[in-house]
């Protein structure tokens, strides 16, 4: 797997820590998507209808019937990156709990989104009270979080809502703790079955024990 330059850049600024680490997914882990999603494509007369576990071609046009093409669906979401600061907001109890594990691991948000909406995240994540550090990659997710990781042999756990995200850490940092956590429910239920040795959580009240045990905190 390739490491994306932009992202190695971001981590080189950070500052070194031999706590143990906690890598967060932003979308659907610590920030609400598909729900404040659906709701923006809704303005522009289209509808996501979840009959499988993606949104290319589950969006709908309400007055053709059909299903928008996949060029479409990436502009829809190119789109609402720049607006997501109006319509995105954290899972209930996320920050609460996520603070109930930074004083004694370092958390980084890493999400994958193309670099140039890095600053309206940033200042989304303050808003909704998760000041810390945040990575943006083009790139598998799996070379960023080794790279995190650094030479100290410290315990890392890593959460996202996509299965090929984990897996991608796991090929990078074989003894990674792995947690599968989506905040919409409907399109979970959707979702294939997890890799084995992935851990599912339901909602942050979930996660957070089961994190601070994989971490020894």
């Amino acid at each position: 797997m390739s490491e994306d330059p932009e992202t190695a850049r971001q981590i080189a600024e950070l500052a070194r820590d031999s706590r143990p680490l906690l890598v967060l997914d932003v979308d659907e882990v610590v920030l609400e998507f598909i729900r404040p999603f659906t709701g923006y494509i809704g303005t522009l007369n289209l509808e996501l209808r979840p009959n499988s576990f993606r949104l290319h071609g589950n969006i709908f046009d309400h007055e053709t019937q059909t299903a928008v093409p996949n060029e479409r669906v990436a502009e829809l979401i190119e789109a609402f990156f720049h607006v997501q600061a109006d319509w995105q907001t954290a899972p209930a109890g996320a920050a609460e709990a996520v603070g109930t594990l930074a004083g004694k691991a370092e958390i980084v948000l890493l999400t994958a989104m193309p670099h140039r909406h890095r600053a309206t995240r940033r200042a989304l994540l303050d808003r909704l009270g998760f000041p810390y550090p945040l990575l943006t990659t083009e790139q598998a997710k799996g070379p960023a979080i080794r790279q995190l990781r650094g030479e100290h042999p410290r315990p890392v756990a890593f959460v996202d809502d996509l299965a090929h995200n984990l897996v991608s850490a796991r090929t990078s940092v074989a003894d990674a703790h792995l947690f599968h956590l989506m905040a919409h429910t409907q399109l979970r239920a959707l979702m294939p079955a997890l890799p084995e040795g992935i851990v599912a959580a339901e909602d942050w009240p979930d996660a957070a024990p089961k994190i601070a045990e994989a971490l020894d905190l």
